[in-house]
This record gives structure tokens, sequence and C-alpha cells, in this order.
């Protein structure tokens, strides 16, 4: 939100900006679909697990535990990784209104604030990976 509020009005002062500045909002939106991912690799291991039997088994709250802090992992660094790509962008935006040489130097910073939220996602998969249900 702060991404597109930030476009919009710098595209006010500098027309040309409106298309090439999209790269950011797509940014954010690729966020949302690391969550997707690893959701459903979650909901495939909670199918499998349907007969859990002794609940109180060590290796069923471990897998539990492990399935938590996979989507704690993805839910948190996605977190950081919206919200670093949503001030980069914001930069972005007004520092190609004012200076169009800019836009691939800040368009970096805000490539490596995303890859915060992939090594996240990669992360959880490894996690969720890593246990079985019984």
């Amino acid at each position: 939100m702060l991404t597109g509020t930030s476009l919009v009005g710098a595209a006010v002062k500098s027309p040309r900006i409106r298309s090439k500045n999209l790269v950011s909002v797509i940014f954010c939106e690729a966020t949302a679909i690391y969550g997707v991912i690893v959701a459903i690799i979650m909901q495939t291991r909670l199918d499998a697990a349907k007969n859990l039997g002794d609940v109180l088994n060590p290796l069923t709250i471990k897998a539990g535990y492990a399935i938590f802090s996979a989507g704690l992992t993805v839910g948190l660094s996605n977190l950081i990784c919206g919200i670093t790509v949503g001030i980069s962008g914001t930069s972005a935006a007004l520092a190609d209104a004012q200076e169009s040489s800019m836009f691939v130097k800040i368009l970096i910073v805000e490539i490596f604030g995303s890859a915060l939220g992939l090594f996240g996602v990669i992360v959880g998969i490894i996690q969720a990976s890593v246990q079985s249900f019984p």
C-alpha cells in the first residue's frame, strides 16, 4: 500500500515513472505467493496425519512443532520482506521521479529486500519437510 500511494503521488510530478515502478508492486505480491506455497506444503503434511492415534507421542509433538515453526518462520520473514519492499519501493518511485538514473540503483536494493522473503520460504520448506507424522 505504501508503494502504490507513493507511486501515484510521484507520477503526478513525473508521469513517465508509472509503468516502470510497477515492479515494486509486483515484488509485494510475490510475498503473498510465498505464503500460499508454504500453506499448501503444510496442508499436504497435515492431510497425511488424519489418524494420529496417540496425540502425546513424542514424534507427533515434534512434527507439530516443526509445522508450527515453519509457518511462523515464513510469516515473520514475509512480514519483514513486505515492509522492506514497501519502503524501498517508495524510495524507488520518489527517487526516479526526481532523477531517472536512480531507479536501477534503488531497484537492486529492493531485489535484495525481496530475497529476505525467499530465504524465509526456503527455511520454512525445510522445516516442514524434515518431520513427518507417525
